[in-house]
């Protein structure tokens, strides 16, 4: 859907993909485009499926007027909670039973941490190594030097001792408080077969880890997406979905561009998923964000 620009519009925007590319490069574009438009009298939003202590310090740095968590589950304005909707202690231990099961990696998300099971740092050593030389090369399309930018072998190591203070042990999880479940599967059809065995109760999307092979997911409790906490969201602030832009470039953000006025695809999101909005910016490092922010007059 679509609508015309208002005098003040409220934009939720994704994070990997979006803002972020590669974990931890931002476009200088794109802080300005946040910044500016929130200047103009626009409501700026995250709306990520990453657990709100998992979000980039940088990212956070660019000031926001509230967020959208772990992909719908919570959402909060300050320290205002505006949405709460934890997994069932009984769901979370279905979900660990089935990974285990089959020999599946995988995390469990609270809003404020995440926790890895025993052998995933095995399975990120590669990611860790490929996401590393992207970085690298994200860092020279901006324009910096090689002295600027740290080699692709010290990117891994720094990586791989960040995901290690990052995530904790399974064991240390609180069941009670469970948000999301992320698996990586060595079976390239590991989303599909989830999606067969647990769609009854969980809602099973792809994941957005670059892996070198096999596949990855994401899942929420049936209902629990993006799209709903924005509607819950609106509500509370008496704001309709045609004020409503959301910005995105994952699966977990179809639910959001069904639910907004106005929708955006980065360019590098599957194309099947650009083809669900109403229009497409360009990529992350291309200054897509501040692209989008001018075509909708938020700056």
């Amino acid at each position: 859907m679509s609508s015309p620009a208002s005098a003040q519009r409220i934009v939720f925007i994704d994070v990997d993909g979006t803002i972020l590319e590669h974990g931890s490069v931002i476009a200088p574009s794109t802080v300005t485009a946040i910044r500016t438009a929130r200047a103009n009298g626009h409501l700026v939003y995250l709306c990520t499926g990453r657990s709100a202590g998992d979000v980039h310090p940088d990212v956070l740095a660019i000031g926001f007027d509230g967020a959208i968590t772990n992909g719908g589950a919570f959402a909060t304005r300050g320290d205002e909670v505006l949405v709460s909707h934890p997994m069932p202690r009984a769901d979370v231990e279905r979900l660990a039973d089935y990974f285990t099961s089959r020999g599946i990696e995988y995390f469990l998300q609270t809003d404020e941490h995440v926790y890895a099971s025993a052998g995933i740092f095995a399975m990120m050593a590669e990611f860790a190594r490929l996401r590393a030389e992207r970085r690298a090369e994200d860092l020279r399309h901006l324009g910096l030097t090689n002295a600027d930018a740290d080699a692709p072998d010290d990117l891994l190591d720094a990586m791989m001792a960040d995901a290690t203070n990052r995530y904790l042990p399974l064991a240390q999880a609180d069941l009670d408080a469970v948000a999301k479940a992320v698996f990586v599967s060595e079976r390239s059809d590991g989303v599909d077969r989830a999606q067969r065995d647990l769609g009854d109760r969980f809602h099973v999307i792809p994941g957005s880890m670059p892996l070198p092979g096999g596949s990855n997911g994401e899942i929420s409790l049936a209902g629990v997406t993006k799209g709903a906490a924005i509607l819950e969201v609106l509500a509370h602030l008496g704001r309709s979905p045609e004020e409503a832009v959301g910005i995105g470039d994952s699966w977990n953000d179809v639910e959001m561009f069904e639910v907004c006025g106005d929708s955006v695809a980065m360019a590098g999101a599957d194309p099947e998923l650009q083809a669900r909005t109403d229009r497409v910016t360009t990529g992350v490092l291309d200054d897509g964000v501040w692209n989008a922010f001018v075509e909708l007059d938020l700056v």
